[in-house]
Protein backbone atom coordinates (compact mmCIF):
# COMPACT_ATOMS: atom_id res chain seq x y z
CA UNK A 1 0.00 0.00 0.00
CA UNK A 2 1.25 3.23 -1.12
CA UNK A 3 1.66 6.62 0.94
CA UNK A 4 1.77 9.63 -0.08
CA UNK A 5 1.37 13.57 1.29
CA UNK A 6 -0.09 16.22 -0.77
CA UNK A 7 0.35 19.63 0.49
CA UNK A 8 -1.76 22.54 -1.22
CA UNK A 9 -2.67 26.45 -0.74
CA UNK A 10 -6.13 26.14 -1.86
CA UNK A 11 -8.98 23.78 -2.79
CA UNK A 12 -8.58 23.69 -6.13
CA UNK A 13 -4.75 23.26 -6.24
CA UNK A 14 -5.36 20.21 -3.49
CA UNK A 15 -7.77 18.57 -5.83
CA UNK A 16 -5.35 18.58 -9.19
CA UNK A 17 -2.43 17.77 -7.03
CA UNK A 18 -4.23 14.56 -5.22
CA UNK A 19 -5.58 13.34 -8.66
CA UNK A 20 -1.94 13.75 -10.31
CA UNK A 21 -0.82 12.00 -7.30
CA UNK A 22 -3.03 8.83 -7.87
CA UNK A 23 -2.38 9.22 -11.35
CA UNK A 24 1.36 8.87 -11.95
CA UNK A 25 1.85 6.80 -8.47
CA UNK A 26 -1.47 4.89 -7.60
CA UNK A 27 -1.95 0.97 -7.25
CA UNK A 28 -3.46 -0.68 -9.45
CA UNK A 29 -6.98 -2.35 -7.38
CA UNK A 30 -9.85 -4.14 -8.33
CA UNK A 31 -12.88 -3.17 -5.88
CA UNK A 32 -14.42 -6.90 -5.03
CA UNK A 33 -17.09 -5.20 -2.85
CA UNK A 34 -18.68 -1.55 -2.35
CA UNK A 35 -21.16 0.73 -4.43
CA UNK A 36 -19.20 -0.09 -8.16
CA UNK A 37 -16.96 -3.35 -8.42
CA UNK A 38 -14.01 -1.96 -10.56
CA UNK A 39 -10.94 -1.58 -11.76
CA UNK A 40 -8.88 1.53 -9.84
CA UNK A 41 -5.53 3.66 -9.23
CA UNK A 42 -5.62 4.32 -5.62
CA UNK A 43 -3.40 5.47 -2.96
CA UNK A 44 -3.42 6.13 1.10
CA UNK A 45 -3.12 9.95 1.36
CA UNK A 46 -2.67 12.42 3.73
CA UNK A 47 -3.89 16.14 2.36
CA UNK A 48 -2.65 19.21 4.20
CA UNK A 49 -4.68 22.79 2.57
CA UNK A 50 -3.26 26.39 4.57
CA UNK A 51 -5.67 28.33 2.99
CA UNK A 52 -9.04 26.65 2.20
CA UNK A 53 -11.12 29.71 2.86
CA UNK A 54 -9.25 31.11 -0.42
CA UNK A 55 -11.86 31.80 -3.37
CA UNK A 56 -12.49 30.07 -5.51
CA UNK A 57 -13.21 26.96 -3.57
CA UNK A 58 -14.10 25.01 -6.61
CA UNK A 59 -11.73 24.63 -9.45
CA UNK A 60 -13.19 25.47 -12.58
CA UNK A 61 -12.47 21.71 -14.51
CA UNK A 62 -14.26 20.40 -11.02
CA UNK A 63 -17.55 18.38 -11.59
CA UNK A 64 -19.48 20.09 -9.63
CA UNK A 65 -20.52 23.67 -9.22
CA UNK A 66 -20.50 26.49 -5.91
CA UNK A 67 -24.78 25.86 -6.17
CA UNK A 68 -23.99 21.95 -5.94
CA UNK A 69 -21.32 22.45 -2.71
CA UNK A 70 -23.64 24.58 -1.21
CA UNK A 71 -26.54 22.58 -1.25
CA UNK A 72 -24.62 19.36 -0.23
CA UNK A 73 -22.96 21.64 2.54
CA UNK A 74 -26.15 22.46 4.03
CA UNK A 75 -28.21 19.19 3.52
CA UNK A 76 -25.64 16.65 4.39
CA UNK A 77 -23.34 18.59 6.66
CA UNK A 78 -25.12 21.14 8.67
CA UNK A 79 -28.70 20.22 8.76
CA UNK A 80 -30.16 16.67 10.00
CA UNK A 81 -33.04 16.20 7.74
CA UNK A 82 -33.40 13.11 5.52
CA UNK A 83 -35.01 13.48 2.01
CA UNK A 84 -37.29 10.45 1.34
CA UNK A 85 -35.10 7.35 0.90
CA UNK A 86 -32.12 8.17 2.25
CA UNK A 87 -31.12 5.66 5.47
CA UNK A 88 -28.72 8.83 6.43
CA UNK A 89 -26.58 11.75 5.82
CA UNK A 90 -23.44 12.83 7.56
CA UNK A 91 -25.60 15.08 8.85
CA UNK A 92 -27.71 13.19 10.70
CA UNK A 93 -25.33 10.99 12.06
CA UNK A 94 -24.04 14.62 13.06
CA UNK A 95 -27.19 15.72 14.92
CA UNK A 96 -28.34 12.31 16.33
CA UNK A 97 -28.87 11.05 18.64
CA UNK A 98 -26.33 13.27 20.40
CA UNK A 99 -26.32 16.74 18.68
CA UNK A 100 -22.17 16.62 18.05
CA UNK A 101 -22.36 20.02 16.41
CA UNK A 102 -24.40 21.87 19.31
CA UNK A 103 -21.99 20.30 21.81
CA UNK A 104 -18.69 21.41 19.81
CA UNK A 105 -20.20 24.86 19.51
CA UNK A 106 -21.15 25.23 23.36
CA UNK A 107 -17.96 23.53 24.26
CA UNK A 108 -15.65 26.40 22.63
CA UNK A 109 -17.88 28.87 23.87
CA UNK A 110 -17.12 27.48 27.28
CA UNK A 111 -13.26 26.56 26.88
CA UNK A 112 -11.14 27.25 24.35
CA UNK A 113 -8.50 25.10 25.15
CA UNK A 114 -10.55 21.87 24.54
CA UNK A 115 -8.61 19.18 22.68
CA UNK A 116 -11.30 16.50 23.04
CA UNK A 117 -13.93 17.61 21.15
CA UNK A 118 -14.21 14.84 17.97
CA UNK A 119 -17.45 14.52 16.13
CA UNK A 120 -17.95 10.83 14.50
CA UNK A 121 -19.98 9.78 11.62
CA UNK A 122 -19.59 6.63 11.47
CA UNK A 123 -21.27 3.84 14.48
CA UNK A 124 -20.71 0.57 15.33
CA UNK A 125 -23.64 -1.11 13.05
CA UNK A 126 -21.96 0.00 9.82
CA UNK A 127 -19.31 -3.28 9.99
CA UNK A 128 -22.86 -4.79 9.26
CA UNK A 129 -23.27 -5.94 5.23
CA UNK A 130 -26.92 -5.42 5.79
CA UNK A 131 -29.27 -3.78 7.98
CA UNK A 132 -33.22 -4.61 8.18
CA UNK A 133 -32.10 -7.26 5.31
CA UNK A 134 -31.28 -4.53 3.40
CA UNK A 135 -28.25 -3.69 1.68
CA UNK A 136 -26.26 -1.35 3.80
CA UNK A 137 -23.38 1.25 2.55
CA UNK A 138 -21.24 2.57 5.64
CA UNK A 139 -20.36 6.10 5.29
CA UNK A 140 -17.05 7.32 3.70
CA UNK A 141 -16.77 10.23 5.63
CA UNK A 142 -15.73 8.76 9.63
CA UNK A 143 -14.49 11.27 11.75
CA UNK A 144 -14.22 14.85 11.66
CA UNK A 145 -12.05 16.10 14.07
CA UNK A 146 -11.81 19.93 15.72
CA UNK A 147 -8.95 21.76 17.04
CA UNK A 148 -9.11 26.01 17.78
CA UNK A 149 -5.53 27.26 18.08
CA UNK A 150 -4.43 30.23 17.29
CA UNK A 151 -8.07 31.58 16.91
CA UNK A 152 -8.12 29.18 14.00
CA UNK A 153 -10.87 25.99 14.17
CA UNK A 154 -8.73 23.52 12.45
CA UNK A 155 -10.82 20.15 11.25
CA UNK A 156 -8.98 16.79 10.61
CA UNK A 157 -11.51 14.43 9.03
CA UNK A 158 -11.03 11.12 7.82
CA UNK A 159 -12.56 9.34 4.49
CA UNK A 160 -12.37 5.61 4.83
CA UNK A 161 -13.08 5.70 1.21
CA UNK A 162 -12.81 8.75 -1.52
CA UNK A 163 -13.57 9.39 -5.25
CA UNK A 164 -10.74 11.78 -6.01
CA UNK A 165 -12.09 13.12 -9.20
CA UNK A 166 -15.96 13.52 -8.65
CA UNK A 167 -16.23 13.29 -4.81
CA UNK A 168 -12.93 15.02 -3.47
CA UNK A 169 -13.48 18.41 -4.88
CA UNK A 170 -17.40 18.79 -3.50
CA UNK A 171 -16.19 17.07 -0.06
CA UNK A 172 -13.67 19.52 0.47
CA UNK A 173 -15.45 22.60 -0.19
CA UNK A 174 -18.55 21.80 1.22
CA UNK A 175 -16.10 20.76 4.81
CA UNK A 176 -15.10 24.62 4.37
CA UNK A 177 -18.44 26.07 3.95
CA UNK A 178 -19.76 23.88 7.17
CA UNK A 179 -16.43 25.13 8.88
CA UNK A 180 -17.23 28.62 8.43
CA UNK A 181 -20.59 28.28 9.59
CA UNK A 182 -19.21 26.72 12.79
CA UNK A 183 -16.92 29.45 13.40
CA UNK A 184 -19.74 31.91 13.18
CA UNK A 185 -22.07 30.26 15.10
CA UNK A 186 -19.04 30.00 18.04
CA UNK A 187 -18.42 34.13 17.46
CA UNK A 188 -21.97 35.19 17.63
CA UNK A 189 -22.26 33.49 20.80
CA UNK A 190 -18.96 33.75 22.36
CA UNK A 191 -17.79 37.44 21.04
CA UNK A 192 -14.93 36.40 19.29
CA UNK A 193 -13.03 36.58 16.55
CA UNK A 194 -12.27 32.98 15.32
CA UNK A 195 -11.34 32.56 12.19
CA UNK A 196 -11.24 29.02 10.02
CA UNK A 197 -8.01 27.19 9.74
CA UNK A 198 -6.25 24.72 7.98
CA UNK A 199 -8.32 21.51 6.49
CA UNK A 200 -6.52 17.95 6.99
CA UNK A 201 -7.84 15.13 5.28
CA UNK A 202 -6.51 11.21 5.22
CA UNK A 203 -8.03 8.11 3.27
CA UNK A 204 -6.96 5.20 3.31
CA UNK A 205 -8.24 4.60 -0.37
CA UNK A 206 -8.45 7.68 -2.58
CA UNK A 207 -8.78 6.85 -5.74
CA UNK A 208 -9.35 6.92 -9.91
CA UNK A 209 -12.90 4.72 -10.65
CA UNK A 210 -11.63 3.03 -14.02
CA UNK A 211 -14.17 5.07 -16.00
CA UNK A 212 -13.52 8.19 -15.02
CA UNK A 213 -9.54 7.34 -16.84
CA UNK A 214 -10.12 9.32 -19.75
CA UNK A 215 -11.33 12.22 -18.12
CA UNK A 216 -8.40 12.40 -15.64
CA UNK A 217 -5.93 11.95 -18.47
CA UNK A 218 -7.19 14.79 -20.21
CA UNK A 219 -6.95 17.04 -16.94
CA UNK A 220 -3.34 15.79 -15.75
CA UNK A 221 -1.95 16.08 -20.16
CA UNK A 222 -1.91 19.88 -20.58
CA UNK A 223 0.31 19.92 -16.98
CA UNK A 224 2.40 17.48 -17.99
CA UNK A 225 2.85 19.05 -21.60
CA UNK A 226 4.09 22.30 -20.01
CA UNK A 227 6.28 20.74 -17.83
CA UNK A 228 8.14 18.98 -20.46
CA UNK A 229 8.04 22.20 -22.71
CA UNK A 230 9.68 24.29 -20.14
CA UNK A 231 12.23 20.83 -19.40
CA UNK A 232 13.35 21.36 -22.83
CA UNK A 233 14.10 24.92 -22.52
CA UNK A 234 15.91 24.47 -19.87
CA UNK A 235 18.30 22.34 -21.75
CA UNK A 236 18.13 24.73 -25.30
Amino acid sequence: MRHTTVKAFDIPGAWFRTLEEIWRNGDDYQVGYGSEITMTKKLNVSIEITNPESRPLVAEKAPCDMKYVLSYALQYLWAGEKEEGETYTYASRLREPVDQVEEVIKRYVEEPNDRQLTMVIRQPPDILKTIDGMRHEPPCLTVMDTELYRDQVHLTCYFRSWDAYAGLPANIAGIQIFNEALVAEINRRAGTEYTTGKLIFHSKNAHIYSRLYEYVEELIRPEEDSRRQAHRKGNV
